[in-house]
């Protein structure tokens, strides 16, 4: 993953509430496994190996979301669990197939919970945080962040 884009995630973890946070780990798993996906292609098994241990650090951070109260939730452990499986099979065969089959399965759980994201409407869980502007400014073709620093305390207030 590229600095630019953890970045990104990071802004948007900053401003996420609840189930987009799930969303961003989504995105995150799918990120990762494309990476792994590249280095499987071209023969780099050591960066697909640790590519795919980010992508299983982010399931695992899934699967602790989960409140196995509910039918739902213990479906979707067994499908996590089963995913980390196929990933660890993955990093040791080399099989672009099996990650390219669990990159799938994130794919559509992402998409169905930015359905999800249009219901919630709750704060973001994330609060005194810095505001960041983004615009074009100072030239045509650049993009230029501004973040403005309200307080040194940023983050979760206890």
């Amino acid at each position: 993953m590229t600095q630019e884009k953890k970045q990104e995630f990071t802004l948007k973890i900053s401003q996420a509430n609840k189930t987009q946070l799930i969303t961003i780990l989504y995105e995150m798993v799918i990120e990762y496994l494309e990476d792994a996906i590249d280095a499987l292609g071209i023969s780099k098994k050591e960066d697909a190996n640790r590519n795919l241990g980010y992508a299983q650090s982010c399931i695992d951070e899934l699967i602790r979301s989960l409140d196995l109260r509910y039918e739902l939730a213990k479906n979707l452990h067994s499908i996590y669990i089963f995913s980390k499986k196929e990933l660890t099979a993955a990093g040791a065969s080399g099989s672009i197939h099996r990650v390219w089959k669990v990159e799938q399965n994130f794919r559509m759980f992402c998409a169905t919970y930015k359905e999800l994201e249009k219901e919630d409407r709750s704060e973001p869980l994330m609060g005194n945080t810095q505001t960041v502007y983004a615009g074009l400014t100072y030239g045509k073709y650049s993009l230029n962040e501004d973040v403005s620093a309200v307080s040194m305390n940023r983050g979760y207030m206890a």
